[in-house]
């Protein structure tokens, strides 16, 4: 009795490790990026959620490119949900096919679905995330909302750990607040190397900023997406030196410099 009852709490600690997403390596998809990937404990949560925030507006398609990239690493050559707001849609244009395939994706394993409104598209992602067939399921989100409240974040959190499938949220115009997701970064469109012309036009370079790590420490990185091997990587160093170029200060910056000036 004694043994069955120690095996019966052995499997019930596996089972809850399973659920709080530490299963080991097995349980993570590596991004490739070795600073990454050491603040993840070997890399993203497989079965749990991570939100992806855009740093502004004009950061929108650097966190889109982003949430693909993580998507391409935990999919396991399943399909990948995409469940879109209208007014995303409306706002920022529909998902790009030829876009996505550029960057590694595989279109065909793409299902785009429309929703009305925030908590309609609340339902659809919690039903995809209990499907086990499924690689991933992203969720776009235009928006501040009170529908994406503590309760939310519980059944899409518990619905990925119970079928394994990981939930993306996307997250347009709106600030990072509390919640119960695994991971939540915030991404910024990363300056290219200097080149003449053509020549600067390279692999895509996100500055991604983790400000919150359920199970490990945080960190800021300067992240390249390889199209090819489609994975996460440091990117090169160039061998120019760089100034400093100014061009993300405040406009106020500028206006009071020209002020001085004058």
């Amino acid at each position: 009795m004694a043994g069955a009852r120690q095996g019966m709490l052995a499997a019930l600690r596996a089972s809850i490790g399973r659920l709080e997403g530490g299963g080991g390596t097995a349980a993570r998809a590596a991004l490739g990026h070795a600073g990454a990937d050491t603040a993840l404990q070997g890399g993203l949560a497989r079965g749990a959620v991570h939100e992806v925030f855009a740093g502004r507006a004009c950061d929108n398609p650097a966190a889109t490119g982003f949430l693909v990239g993580l998507a391409c690493r935990v999919m396991r050559q399943r399909p990948v949900l995409w469940v879109r707001q209208d007014f995303a849609a409306h706002e920022y244009g529909g998902v790009a096919m030829a876009g996505l395939a550029e960057a590694g994706f595989d279109p065909r394993r793409l299902v785009l679905v429309r929703a009305g409104d925030v908590e309609a598209a609340l339902r659809v992602a919690a039903d995809a995330l209990g499907c086990d067939a499924l690689g991933a399921v992203v969720l776009e989100i235009w928006g501040e909302t009170r529908r994406l409240d503590q309760l939310a974040f519980r059944k899409l959190t518990l619905a990925a750990q119970q079928s394994g499938v990981t939930g993306l949220l996307l997250r347009t115009s709106a600030a990072p607040s509390l919640g119960t997701s695994e991971t939540r970064w915030v991404v910024h469109a990363a300056r290219s190397p200097p080149g003449p012309g053509r020549a600067a036009w390279g692999a895509p370079l996100f500055e991604a900023c983790l400000v919150r790590n359920r199970h490990g420490p945080t960190g800021r990185w300067i992240m390249e997406w390889n199209c090819d091997e489609c994975l996460f990587r440091e990117p090169a160093a160039h061998s120019q030196p760089v100034a400093a170029a100014p061009f993300d200060r405040p406009l106020e910056t500028f206006g009071g410099a020209t002020r001085r000036a004058g």
